[in-house]
């Protein structure tokens, strides 16, 4: 039913699975998780020209939306958000340069079981799990703008460990990601305002952020109601900005019911992060999505995870602090978490309550007692 490599883990071969009627078990999902989303999201499309321009009563108005929907859900799409659409489609072009290389190819690529480094390419996450696993491949990019040793890292990665053909990939990909992080700094700063802390408070933290370019490739399946490309989770990092293509297939889990979030021409989809709901006191909310796959369509994505640099302390302004309001996570950095999430828990809804009494027990803070 699939193949295996040398240890006896899973290979995801998508030319070969996509074509087979019968799901290898290691796909199958409970039945109760695949319940079938019935209504869309109804996420606002927030214009961010206006924000862009200085325009006081867009701004406004563009706050009021995004702190409706992130107080909710935690969802929303953005337009004229000056992402040039050449770089995006440029970007998603270099997704097939990515997953049409040989399987062996590939497979030399893989992330190490147990590895830290983000940078790689994954099918199914076998090399982390063997059940539940989702229909997909993916390929992950370390980028770090600001790093006055290597300035173009992903064009580095790209020619050192890829091979000198993919050159021209790092520096579309290297482009993307240095145009993604500036708007989600931008984003930063609209947070901010919303949330009515110092406009500038997120975007200083964030200025020399660590971030991931993901793409995914969602193959055919021929049985979609068993699997899932992604299942249910939530994002441990700060902010998903995320480009899909017209297919369709992400779905929130909002007022109990999964809500699909349809594709908008040239719009973005923005959500918040398990890290950055700790950094504004769990007022925004880090929200369960997934993915579903298509039978006959294959779907493609590219997101950008944003978060903090390493040494970055994780807490939140004190603005957002009443005598009466106590503080809901403690103090913690990035990598904790990520380590945490990569090593000792699968993502799902509950990651950061977990990884919270994770840390407490085994790394006791200060005064620091219990999750309001």
């Amino acid at each position: 039913m699939g193949l295996r490599d040398e240890n006896g883990g899973f290979v995801f071969d998508s030319a070969m699975l996509q074509k087979q009627a019968n799901l290898p078990s290691e796909f199958l999902w409970p039945q109760e998780d695949l319940v079938e989303a019935q209504e869309e999201l109804n996420e606002p499309l927030i214009d961010l020209g206006g924000f862009k321009r200085g325009d006081e009563v867009e701004t406004a108005r563009a706050a009021e939306l995004l702190s409706k929907a992130c107080s909710e859900h935690g969802f929303f799409q953005v337009t004229n958000h000056g992402i040039d659409a050449t770089i995006i489609q440029a970007a998603h072009n270099e997704i097939d340069t990515f997953f049409n290389m040989p399987l062996d190819k590939k497979l030399s690529l893989r992330k190490k079981p147990g590895s830290l480094n983000a940078n790689g390419y994954s099918g199914a996450h076998a090399h982390r799990f063997s059940s539940k696993l989702p229909w997909k491949e993916t390929y992950t990019l370390l980028h770090h703008e600001n790093d006055p040793l290597n300035p173009n890292i992903i064009v580095d990665y790209c020619k050192s460990v890829m091979g000198e053909d993919f050159e021209h990939t790092g520096w579309i990909c290297q482009r993307y990601c240095n145009a993604l992080k500036e708007l989600g700094l931008l984003i930063t700063e609209l947070l901010a305002i919303s949330l009515g802390v110092d406009r500038f408070h997120y975007r200083n933290f964030f200025e020399d952020c660590v971030s991931m370019m993901r793409c995914n490739y969602y193959p055919p399946c021929q049985n979609p109601g068993l699997t899932f490309g992604t299942g249910p989770h939530c994002d441990p990092n700060s902010l998903t900005i995320l480009h899909q293509d017209q297919v369709g297939g992400l779905e929130v889990f909002s007022n109990n019911k999964w809500k699909a979030i349809r594709p908008e021409q040239g719009a973005l989809v923005v959500n918040i992060g398990d890290t950055f709901m700790a950094l504004c006191n769990g007022r925004y909310k880090s929200c369960l999505h997934r993915a579903m796959v298509n039978r006959n369509l294959e779907r493609k994505t590219i997101a950008f995870f944003l978060s903090p640099r390493e040494d970055r302390v994780v807490r939140p302004p004190q603005e957002l602090f009443s005598r009466e309001e106590q503080r809901k996570y403690p103090d913690f950095t990035w990598p904790e978490f990520w380590e945490f999430s990569q090593k000792h828990y699968r993502s799902d809804v509950t990651t950061i309550d977990n990884f919270i009494k994770w840390k407490l027990s085994s790394k006791p803070s200060g005064t620091f007692t219990s999750i309001a």
